[in-house]
């Protein structure tokens, strides 16, 4: 069922998995995630961020990032992060930007002190 419900995320995060392997990219599925690195990944990942640059981004139940570098050094922090988009679905974007405009709200810092953040931080820490 969490395969369902994060469906509509997943999709997107496949396309662009498969743009990175057609443009010399990486493709492999570890754990029940596909991870995709490389390719046109490598220049678009750093411009998606607002205030941050990104090097991995989850999206769905798959795992982008720059390089093989990049996904193994946030591989843990990114796995929060599709647990999180099981839980929420396709509510998750908007959650997430909500956590951010509250974060925004109360004079912190949108990415750091965004709640699913500081979640898969801590996880990652640990």
């Amino acid at each position: 069922m969490a395969y369902a419900w994060a469906s509509p995320l997943t999709l997107p995060g496949l396309v662009l998995a498969g743009a990175a392997r057609a443009t010399g990219g990486a493709v492999v599925v570890r754990d029940g995630v596909v991870e995709a690195h490389g390719g046109l990944l490598a220049p678009l990942l750093p411009r998606l961020g607002v205030g941050v640059r990104p090097i991995a981004m989850a999206v769905g139940h798959v795992v982008l990032a720059v390089d093989q570098g990049a996904l193994d050094r946030t591989r843990r922090h990114e796995r929060v992060h599709v647990d999180q988009a099981e839980r929420w679905g396709p509510l998750f974007p908007l959650a997430y930007a909500g956590a951010s405009l509250a974060a925004l709200l109360r004079g912190q810092d949108p990415y750091h002190d965004n709640a699913f953040e500081r979640e898969a931080c801590a996880a990652s820490e640990g």
